[in-house]
């Protein structure tokens, strides 16, 4: 029991490691549109994303039960403890990878595809919950399209019924309102991806059997929360240029379009309990706000960059997951 409660511990930690990586590595998600366009000094930004991350993580948890027990079942899955040990890791390094070259890329495909990789060095395939998992694929697929569709329906309904007037005054008043929707987009970030290592841990909780059902205490949300805040708090200053800067130049208008829908989508996933990639859902509101701005004023090499990285993620951070598995299993 003793070696179970460390190694419980150190999953734990991994995890609140991951949530903290994730904080900085998504930072750009929640306020990269309103730096670009100065409607805050990147300093206000920040704090401003870090307190309502940390709201919006003590929020819910409908998505921290989904990535408990719909990806596999935590309470019949072999070597539970190295499988999420080994996932973590994995996710943790396709994340630093991608942060230090700057590629806005998916966490959530990250630590999804790792338990997936993960379970299945463990245990087969047979260990997917594949009812469960498939819903979470088709959502992390469907939510960019999603975001795309909203972002361009929202500015075509800006340019509509702004037309007639000042260019110059519509910006200025658009760059206070775009404080509210950072805001707001820092909360459904939060809302969404730091139930993910909630999810996490409570599964290690229930596979090294310190509990019996999957809900989530209290201690577990706050940490999580606190990890993502800090982290967030930290910045992913490279990102921030990706998101904000290299797909189209942002103007306060574009910029609260953008937010808007993303902001639609996220919380929308979070209220059916479905985790989405905060990355994929901004960065397409944007990709769909700059198409119904100007095709041309579109960055598509910088997009196309970063839609080969979404591809790519959850195949990598699985076999990355898998080798960690059986890498860990040796020692463990």
């Amino acid at each position: 029991m003793e070696g179970l409660f460390l190694i419980t511990v150190v999953i734990v930690l991994a995890a609140l490691t991951f949530d903290l990586i994730n904080g900085f590595h998504d930072t750009a998600n929640a306020i990269a549109t309103s730096v670009s366009t100065k409607a805050l000094k990147p300093r206000h930004a920040i704090l401003l994303a870090a307190v309502m991350n940390f709201i919006g993580a003590i929020s819910f948890t409908g998505v921290a039960k989904t990535i408990t027990k719909d990806i596999v079942d935590p309470f019949s899955i072999p070597h539970g403890e190295i499988v999420i040990l080994a996932a973590l890791l994995a996710a943790i390094f396709w994340n630093l990878l991608t942060w230090y070259f700057g590629i806005p890329s998916s966490s959530s495909h990250a630590l999804i595809g790792s338990i997936a990789g993960a379970a299945i060095a463990s245990a087969g395939f047979a260990s997917i919950e594949y009812g469960g998992f498939v819903t979470i694929i088709i959502g992390l697929i469907a939510s960019p399209f999603l975001a795309f569709a909203a972002g361009y329906t929202i500015y075509t309904l800006f340019k509509v019924f702004l037309k007639n007037l000042n260019l110059s005054t519509t910006n200025r008043n658009f760059r206070f309102l775009q404080v509210a929707t950072a805001a707001l987009q820092s909360y459904t970030h939060g809302t969404n991806d730091a139930q993910k290592s909630m999810g996490i841990i409570t599964m290690a909780l229930i596979a090294n059997g310190f509990q019996s059902g999957d809900d989530v205490q209290l201690w577990v949300q706050v940490s999580c929360a606190l990890a993502m805040a800090i982290g967030t708090s930290i910045g992913g200053w490279k990102i921030i240029k990706t998101v904000g800067g290299k797909i189209m130049k942002i103007k306060p208008v574009n910029g609260v379009a953008a937010d808007l829908g993303s902001v639609i989508v996220i919380f929308g996933a979070t209220f059916i309990h479905l985790p989405v990639s905060t990355t994929h859902v901004i960065s397409s509101s944007i990709l769909g706000v700059g198409t119904a701005h100007r095709v041309k004023g579109v960055k598509w090499d910088t997009a196309q960059r970063m839609i080969i990285t979404w591809i790519i993620t959850l195949p990598i951070s699985a076999a990355v997951a898998a080798l960690m598995f059986f890498i860990l299993n040796l020692f463990l």
